[in-house]
């Protein structure tokens, strides 16, 4: 087995809440609670679950955009969580994201040149201003638009326009790894199709790993190579896609699978109606945290004993007690 390109163990991210004259801490919000997995080089990884389960966090951690509370990630054998500035900054040539929000990720006052151009300075990988502006028009063509582009402005352009121009500013530093942080859920469903497309093709180009982020299930079928199942913070279930989609050991994956919308009036499905609402990331349950929930739960097992994610099959792993 070749060393994975990433690799997470036991990531934590706690958010504190504060109150009172003096503003001291009075609990906490668990939004990552000791989340494990590891990508390779060349894979996509899709990572699913509801909003609020910790989905971004764990990239925006993984890329020391927040500083995790505990728990290490591992980079080419570096471990990113000990490195100081001067480290990090190197390091984000490497790993880069693209954000949710095509409309609120770039900077309404530049022009998309600057935009894209800014990293390019930075880094200082280029040496005059022709080399420059010919990067950015080379980057604007690969995400299909022109370079006559570069002088305008964010507002000029449409939704999947501008995410075009995200994935650019992406790009410019020739990354290894993106963590793509839902990069289409704002988007018309139109154009979402063109950017998974433009994703895919970049991904064949240029040899790039992905982190796809997303809370739609049919988006991330055909698009990650592994998928991983989020809940309340922790991994439910991880897993190769085709197998996670036509064999799902965790409740709440067969949950999730189950409204997925089916292209074909004659196949009927069984929807498995979840009760009540997901628990707050204040306390959350002990035990299994999907046991609140959990149509085959057996108490006190699921309430008082934690699951560990195991491996149920070869490259299938999954935290039930049941499965």
């Amino acid at each position: 087995m070749t060393e994975p390109l990433l690799r997470v163990k036991d990531l934590v991210k706690h958010f504190p809440i504060k109150g009172g004259v003096f503003q001291r801490q009075v609990d906490k919000v668990h939004a990552v609670d000791g989340v494990s997995f590891d990508i390779a080089q060349g894979e996509t990884l899709g990572v699913v679950g509801e909003s609020g389960c910790g989905k971004s966090t764990t990239g925006r951690c993984i890329l020391r955009l927040i500083e995790p509370t505990a728990g290490e990630v591992w980079f080419e054998g570096k471990n990113v969580t000990a490195m100081g500035k001067d480290e990090l900054r190197s390091l984000a040539r490497d790993m880069q994201i693209i954000f949710q929000d095509p409309y609120a990720s770039l900077n309404p006052r530049m022009t998309v040149g600057t935009i894209i151009g800014e990293a390019l300075t930075i880094h200082k990988l280029t040496k005059d201003a022709n080399e420059y502006r010919d990067r950015i028009a080379e980057l604007l063509t690969l995400v299909g638009l022109s370079p006559d582009h570069m002088k305008r402005y964010p507002h000029e352009f449409s939704g999947g326009q501008r995410q075009r121009i995200g994935i650019a500013r992406a790009l410019a530093v020739n990354p290894k790894i993106v963590v793509c942080d839902e990069p289409v859920s704002a988007l018309d469903v139109s154009v979402q199709a063109q950017v998974i497309n433009l994703l895919e093709d970049l991904q064949d180009k240029l040899q790039l790993t992905y982190m796809f982020i997303a809370h739609d299930l049919s988006v991330v079928e055909h698009f990650s190579d592994r998928v991983a199942v989020m809940y309340l913070g922790k991994v439910a279930e991880i897993a190769p896609s085709t197998e996670l989609y036509t064999n799902p050991l965790h409740p709440y994956t067969e949950a999730l699978l189950s409204a997925v919308p089916i292209p074909d009036p004659t196949v009927k499905r069984q929807r498995i109606m979840l009760q009540g609402d997901v628990p707050s990331p204040i306390r959350p349950p002990t035990g299994c945290r999907f046991h609140t929930r959990c149509p085959i739960a057996q108490l006190p097992l699921c309430s008082h004993e934690e699951p560990a994610l195991e491996e149920k099959a070869p490259g299938h792993w999954a935290a039930c007690h049941l499965r």
